[in-house]
């Protein structure tokens, strides 16, 4: 008979099957288990979906060169509001750039823009106010996106007895809202000031208005209508 001491060790001094393996193992997330190089498993990390875009026809493209031409300078832009937007062309209202954070639209004291009494037309202050901000709202966006006004409020304060400066203030950052994609509106706070006629002279403050844009990349009028051609 074996001596005592050479008896089976007693059962809980015995090494399981196992030995090692936590009891929760299979409930442990496998970033928190450790390999034999003390190194942490991390899980693989899924790549974002990748989106394409669709293959732009020959008519997108001439589309989107125009577009930008006319937002090039303001030759351009005369000749594409010729053909497109006649009465800004005739109004003669162009866009300039005071310091690097502000523009604004110039619309000339010319026969076209004035009224019977000799005074700036309430019509012409008010079209070119859709117009100015349209301008500027597009420039900003660039040629793959179209602007349409939804709201547009306008008051009047006094006679515009010579050219017509349009000072244009965003409410949103443009540019946040482009970088997030989809449509989005923004509001524009106008103040139109006739301009001093000598220097050192102020501006004087003949209107003011709100007006709100809805922009809306050309990709998604065109998602638009491939499903309505679907139904």
């Amino acid at each position: 008979m074996p001596p005592t001491d050479q008896l089976e060790a007693p059962i809980h001094d015995r090494t399981a099957p196992n030995e090692g393996t936590p009891a929760d193992a299979a409930t442990t997330p496998l970033s928190e288990v450790p390999d034999p190089q003390n190194r942490t498993l991390k899980p693989t990390p899924v790549p974002p979906p990748r989106h394409f875009d669709e293959p732009k026809t020959l008519f997108d493209k001439v589309e989107a060169f125009i577009s930008k031409l006319s937002v090039r300078d303001n030759f351009w832009h005369s000749i594409c509001s010729l053909i497109w937007l006649p009465l800004a062309f005739y109004s003669g209202i162009k866009m300039k750039q005071i310091d690097t954070t502000t523009f604004a639209a110039y619309l000339p004291f010319r026969r076209f823009n004035r009224n019977w009494y000799r005074a700036m037309a309430g019509g012409a202050l008010l079209a070119n106010s859709e117009i100015a901000g349209g301008m500027y709202v597009f420039a900003t966006c660039g040629g793959d996106y179209t602007v349409v006004c939804k709201n547009l409020n306008y008051t009047f304060l006094r006679p515009c007895l010579g050219p017509a400066v349009y000072r244009m203030t965003p409410r949103e950052n443009i540019k946040e809202h482009l970088a997030h994609g989809g449509e989005f509106n923004i509001t524009l706070d106008l103040e139109i000031q006739q301009q001093a006629f000598k220097e050192g002279e102020r501006d004087r403050r003949v209107g003011k208005c709100e007006v709100t844009f809805h922009v809306t990349p050309k990709l998604h009028h065109k998602k638009k209508a491939l499903r309505k051609a679907a139904k």
